[in-house]
């Protein structure tokens, strides 16, 4: 029989590819799992590799986790995965902190582009066949919220001052001389009136959990748009609805929200001033080989006794730093 740690990935339809894993397989017992078989999947298991990161499975199989030292996450928000019994263990939690940011930065600057631009509004009278001259915005000058500070958020503050943006951040620690935000401010509340548009991108923690209410988006200017590639979670759904209905904020893209998937019927489908996408804003082609490798170069670090990337602090729900 093969000797070596037991690493179990639980996925949902489609495995990792095995070629990517081969590091991992020829130097562990390697068991596959969908979240229904979790549970009978972990007793011996020392790692735990999270490839389908949307599981909940987790907690309910959890009293079955009778030797594991390591969980890795195929995703930067390890909120799926986070509760009190797995932060009161000894286990590490790392996370794929990095892969996604550029992507993200990309469909945030694509967003804001398109409600200055209206590029949606262009499609739709071009369905309609109807060639109508009209003016448009200039984000240049503008100023953007970035509302999360760690790498995405960098990413996105980073693209987006390249196209001639002022940027401004609310993140956990109150700074002035940030290398990519400059003021880094802890109030959400007063930095909300100053900005044209609003990037979520924090993590989902009991503190940040419906950060954006009534409240938040009363303080937003009536021209403001709202950008969440987060969590739904961040936002109190019924309170965005009436914002966008009432005019209390110009509109918003929304990669992720409050329930998700969005029922059907939901108002937000049928708001003009909302563009939904399906909880894709990172998913680059190639994306899934470059979760496994992430988690495979980190196996290596794990095997040699080396510090692991992209540890994540229990307590905060997030990778520090």
């Amino acid at each position: 029989m093969k000797s070596g740690p037991i690493v179990t990935i639980v996925h949902s339809d489609q495995q990792p590819d095995p070629a990517l894993m081969a590091p991992v397989s020829a130097r562990a017992r390697v068991r596959y799992t969908d979240s229904a078989g979790l549970a009978a999947a972990l007793p011996g298991t020392d790692v735990l590799f999270v490839y389908d990161f949307q599981t909940r499975a987790l907690p309910d199989a959890w009293p079955a986790a009778d030797r594991l030292s390591w969980l890795h996450i195929g995703a930067t928000g390890v909120d799926t995965v986070m509760f009190d019994e797995l932060r009161d263990s000894d286990v590490v939690v790392t996370n794929t902190r990095g892969v996604f940011d550029t992507a993200i930065a990309e469909y945030v600057l694509g967003q804001i582009l398109d409600f200055a631009k209206d590029l949606s509004g262009s499609k739709r009278l071009q369905r309609q066949e109807i060639w109508q001259h009209r003016e448009s915005e200039r984000i240049a000058g503008t100023t953007a919220l970035v509302v999360g500070t760690g790498s995405i958020g960098r990413a996105v503050a980073g693209l987006l001052r390249a196209a001639g943006m002022r940027i401004r951040g609310v993140g956990r620690r109150a700074r002035t001389d940030d290398p990519d935000f400059g003021t880094v401010s802890t109030d959400l509340i007063a930095e909300l009136p100053g900005a044209d548009y609003v990037v979520a991108i924090a993590p989902l923690t009991d503190d940040t959990r419906h950060m954006f209410d009534a409240r938040a988006f009363g303080a937003m200017k009536p021209h403001a748009r709202f950008v969440n590639v987060g969590r739904g979670e961040l936002v109190v759904t019924d309170d965005l609805v009436t914002a966008l209905e009432t005019g209390a904020i110009a509109g918003a893209a929304l990669d992720v929200v409050d329930p998700e998937p969005l029922p059907l019927g939901h108002p937000l489908w049928q708001l003009p001033n909302a563009h939904i996408t399906p909880h894709n804003s990172g998913d680059f082609a190639g994306w899934r080989s470059e979760i496994v490798t992430a988690f495979t170069e980190n196996f290596e670090h794990w095997l040699a006794g080396r510090p692991l990337d992209n540890v994540v602090d229990k307590t905060l729900g997030y990778v520090p730093g």
